[in-house]
């Protein structure tokens, strides 16, 4: 016969075991325990801590979490109104690409760690993702995981794998100058400042096809240009300008004399005296190209170069020259628009390499000259 407890009853089964009932505060409904316990003390210490959870309100329903992944991820996406577009489009294609597959079906309470680890695994491993986007997916779905715990669908995240949102690019080779202007030379004529502006200060592609005519001051000491926009190209909104992605992404840049020079010949012969004119347009249009048709532009360019860089390594060229001129970490990230300082600590490493070599060539030759 079951005895009454302060709180809940326990009964032994006909086979020993021990069960527990308790009245949910919640509803006044009389339920069940999850399971059964081997002793009776086991049952009692399992009635204090539900106790506990249910007074100071960190008690889950054990049937909440039973609904579907597919279904929550999908109404937390649509939740978040605030992302800037590409960001939207980046959480929609990583979803639907590389999570929904593996846990759409499943229920919210059913993911678990070993099943996060061995999805991650197929990613990097089976389905040979690079490791940034790896990461991005991981990151991605533990953010929908941990809303799944604030509204108290499961009681922890298991997305709890050492080192798995962190990206880790790897080291790409920087341009020449010779390269650059190899580049320079082969690109179409209306986008050959470009190069050199994104070579020499540093602009990302979407900043550099952002830019109107306003935002350089060419004839200031020392000449200038002004990041205060992006024009970025997504599947749901088409082409766009949006502001940088961080404050650190809106700046001023002082240009080198060489660059302005470049600068104010383009200016002279492409570009319209309306001081919202673009930059860099094509010239039917007046408007920068899509990314189509600058993934044409420069993959001539690239050929006829006879090189493999992308454009953003055009920046990591501007990156290495800070370096070398002794901008401190500060300024160099003030010029490239970084906001932590870990980019712009791998063109600082760069540098301290290249001066290793150089050492390394003056023993060279030196004891070259000891032994003659």
């Amino acid at each position: 016969m079951a005895r009454r407890r302060q709180f809940g009853t326990i009964r032994q089964l006909s086979g020993g075991r021990y069960q527990v009932h308790y009245r949910d505060p919640t509803d006044d409904s009389r339920k069940p325990g999850a399971t059964t316990f081997a002793t009776k003390a086991e049952a009692g210490l399992w009635l204090a801590q539900l106790q506990t959870a249910l007074t100071d309100g960190t008690h889950l329903d054990p049937k909440a979490g039973r609904v579907n992944f597919d279904e929550y991820a999908k109404s937390w996406l649509a939740t978040k109104t605030n992302l800037r577009p590409t960001t939207e489009e980046l959480y929609s294609y990583l979803f639907r690409v590389h999570i929904e597959p593996t846990f759409g079906r499943l229920r919210v309470d059913a993911i678990n760690t070993p099943t996060v680890r061995a999805w991650h695994a197929d990613l990097t491993g089976g389905r040979g993702l690079s490791q940034s986007t790896s990461a991005k997916a991981y990151r991605l779905l533990r953010q929908m995981l941990e809303a799944a715990v604030d509204d108290r669908l499961i009681r922890e995240n298991p997305c709890r794998l050492k080192g798995a949102a962190t990206e880790r690019s790897d080291e790409r080779l920087i341009p020449t100058l010779a390269e650059v202007d190899r580049l320079a030379e082969a690109i179409d004529a209306r986008f050959r400042a470009m190069v050199w502006l994104a070579a020499l200060a540093g602009l990302r592609r979407g900043e550099c096809l952002g830019l109107a005519r306003k935002h350089l001051r060419l004839d200031d000491n020392p000449p200038s240009v002004t990041v205060e926009r992006s024009l970025i190209e997504t599947d749901r909104h088409g082409v766009i300008l949006q502001a940088p992605k961080t404050m650190a992404g809106n700046r001023k840049v002082a240009l080198p004399e060489s660059l302005a020079a470049i600068l104010r010949t383009h200016l002279a012969h492409n570009v319209g005296s309306e001081a919202d004119a673009f930059v860099f347009a094509m010239e039917r249009s007046g408007r920068p190209p899509s990314d189509k048709t600058w993934k044409s532009i420069w993959g001539h360019a690239r050929r006829t170069a006879d090189v493999a860089y992308t454009f953003h390594d055009l920046r990591h060229h501007a990156g290495t020259l800070n370096a070398q001129a002794g901008a401190t970490l500060k300024e160099a990230m003030a010029r490239l628009g970084h906001a932590s300082p870990e980019a712009a600590l791998r063109y600082q490493h760069a540098v301290a390499r290249r001066d290793a070599d150089i050492a390394s060539a003056i023993d060279v030759i030196v004891r070259a000259q000891n032994a003659g």
